[in-house]
């Protein structure tokens, strides 16, 4: 029996949020009734305003549960200096989850969230060597008969459509890392439109590689590239033979998350 992720991402609940798109994602997420809801980080545009956090947490309780949910660059604040220098989760800690490293078990799968997301950085993302090490120490409790999937919010490449280089700072060592760890599957977001890429297409000396799934924005006006204008989700079932991830694009007339393209792969 497959086991479906809905993952999506880039909430920016704030000026660029559009409620309409997210109160039919929510009634869709409800009658989907996916094993598993995903939220790889941007829960608002701008930490530093009490309203977007109040917008973020109804929207986390219209969707379904369980949850498993990570911290965006924007879920940091901005204009508060001494938040963000000395205590850049605060707010994320407060109004989501105090878990920056969460973990959901589902049968045959399992699935564990990472922060990328620093007070130091504005747009860009890094994995610290606390966060490599707790990682680490998470996904050596499981085997090889076990899919691994890691959220995280930020890239480890940069495709085709983004107008500037956003990968992540350390790409090559989390990459490294992800391959130690036996990581099948990493789901990201930040780019704000959706991508599909291998691991071992840019480092072949890779053992067995990890399959990159980005989210383009789920909820904002804020999409980017060939999904300019555009709002995406991802609907991702795993069973015993093979891994289907179904790109899901907003059609307004429909008001809801349609097909748009569907990539299979063969479990590892």
């Amino acid at each position: 029996m497959a086991q479906r992720i809905l993952h999506i991402s880039d909430l920016h609940t704030g000026p660029p949020f559009l409620p309409q798109v997210a109160q039919h994602l929510a009634a869709q997420a409800q009658r989907l009734k996916p094993d598993l809801v995903v939220i790889s980080g941007d829960f608002v545009q701008r930490a530093d305003f009490a309203s977007q956090w109040r917008a973020a947490k109804e929207l986390r309780a219209a969707l379904p549960t369980p949850q498993l949910v990570v911290a965006g660059n924007h879920d940091v604040p901005l204009f508060n200096l001494h938040l963000r220098l000395f205590n850049p989760m605060g707010r994320y800690r407060r109004h989501i989850s105090r878990d920056l490293n969460p973990v959901c078990e589902l049968p045959g799968v399992v699935v564990v969230g990472a922060n990328t997301a620093h007070g130091l950085t504005f747009d860009g993302g890094r994995l610290s060597r606390a966060q490599a090490h707790t990682l680490r120490h998470i996904l050596a409790g499981y085997g090889a008969e076990t899919y691994k999937v890691v959220v995280w919010h930020h890239p480890l490449v940069t495709p085709p459509g983004s107008k500037r280089d956003r990968t992540m700072q350390g790409a090559d060592a989390a990459m490294q890392l992800l391959d130690a760890c036996g990581v099948d599957l990493l789901l990201s977001g930040h780019l704000h439109f959706f991508a599909l890429n291998h691991t071992r297409d840019i480092n072949p000396a890779l053992r067995r590689g990890t399959l990159l799934c980005q989210s383009g924005t789920s909820t904002s006006q804020r999409g980017h590239g060939s999904e300019h204008g555009k709002n995406s989700c991802n609907l991702i079932a795993i069973d015993d033979q093979q891994v289907r991830i179904t790109h899901m694009i907003y059609e307004d007339a429909a008001a809801e998350f349609v097909p748009a393209a569907e990539h299979t792969f063969p479990r590892p």
